[in-house]
């Protein structure tokens, strides 16, 4: 099979095309034919970079975690699935008999891993996969927003549902620009939040407000906190999803907080360390949830909104081939939204599986 693949840490330009071997399916696994596979920043860019934090893989290595397209080939003892099924692979693999997998919560198993991060990924024709994996879309569901859906929807979903999100409830999503941080926007919106999205570019500001929010802010204006009290009339922030890290917006994340209020961390991308005012914590009864990851429950409970008419934002699609040109453009972090690689096939043909490299 064809496959985009990098043989040494660098700039864009060191992915390249190479011919691989195609994978077979053993039991309880399936492969996918790929349509269509997001870029990520954390997960693919850093990776390919050699600037990961935990990434864990041997040269030459095949990138790409979130990815759709239809199954080509199924092993011994799969039936949730059929060979041509337009599937989404939620892309986070686990032990499965550890406390935390048999508890529902894989994100948290020691032996956790994700495509394109610690084993080979997706940036190719092919891959295979669990068949618990494997989620079939609804019908009318195009691969790239599929793709955009298969890791960073169930992230999102969990958050909420860690948080424990009632409809109603006022959501902060901090550094909403981004590809989970659209989505995470977009989804409270649909579950029937009370949304504030923020950024400090005024040009994706001006593109969030296509999202529904009651608000879009800059999170470093002298007069957030002060915006946001009126907005909610006093009472703050339910839900806080902030993935940044960042010190100063921490700060205006935790000013705005409400009683009782929840703040939800899956990254920090900007920081890491920051401080915490426990008096404030423990007086207003808040709490600060640690999200890792999806799980497959939140990536089933994603699917069924999506059947019910939820999309996410994408921002922009390149080909396969233009690989190194996608990894350019979200470095130079003018996207609002998922960036997405897509293979040449048109509308999901079923595909004939074939094992000649």
């Amino acid at each position: 099979m064809t496959a985009v693949v990098f043989e040494e840490f660098g700039a864009p330009e060191v992915l390249q095309m190479a011919q691989l071997d195609t994978p077979h399916p053993g039991l309880g696994e399936v492969v996918v034919r790929v349509a269509a596979v997001s870029v990520g920043r954390l997960l693919d860019l850093t990776a390919r970079a050699g600037t990961h934090p935990y990434a864990r893989f041997t040269l030459p290595h095949v990138l790409g975690a979130e990815h759709a397209g239809t199954v080509a080939a199924v092993g011994a003892e799969v039936d949730a699935v059929s060979i041509g099924d337009h599937v989404a692979v939620f892309p986070v693999l686990s032990c499965g008999h550890c406390a935390a997998c048999t508890e529902g919560a894989i994100e948290a198993c020691p032996e956790a891993r994700i495509m394109g991060v610690h084993v080979q990924g997706a940036y190719a024709q092919y891959t295979v996969v669990p068949a618990e994996n494997v989620f079939r879309v609804p019908d009318g569901l195009d691969p790239t927003s599929s793709a955009a859906l298969a890791l960073a929807g169930p992230v999102a979903q969990n958050q909420f549902d860690q948080a424990g999100l009632q409809p109603g409830e006022w959501v902060l999503v901090q550094g909403a620009s981004s590809a989970l941080g659209s989505l995470t926007v977009a989804l409270a919106v649909y579950s029937g939040a009370r949304v504030i999205a923020t950024s400090r570019s005024a040009d994706k500001r001006k593109t969030l407000q296509s999202l529904g929010p009651e608000a879009v802010l800059d999170p470093l204006d002298p007069g957030f906190a002060a915006e946001v009290a009126e907005l909610t009339g006093g009472a703050g922030i339910a839900i806080a999803v902030d993935d940044l890290g960042h010190p100063q917006i921490w700060r205006s994340t935790m000013e705005v907080l409400g009683t009782r209020g929840r703040v939800v961390c899956s990254g920090a991308f900007l920081g890491g360390r920051v401080e915490l005012d426990l008096l404030r914590l423990y007086s207003r009864s808040q709490r600060v949830i640690g999200v890792r990851s999806g799980n497959l429950l939140s990536a089933r409970r994603l699917w069924d909104t999506v059947a019910t008419g939820f999309r996410p934002l994408v921002d922009r699609t390149f080909t396969i081939t233009e690989a190194a040109a996608a990894h350019r453009y979200l470095e130079a972090e003018t996207n609002t939204g998922r960036v997405i690689l897509t293979t040449n096939d048109d509308d999901w043909p079923t595909i004939p599986f074939r094992t000649e490299t």
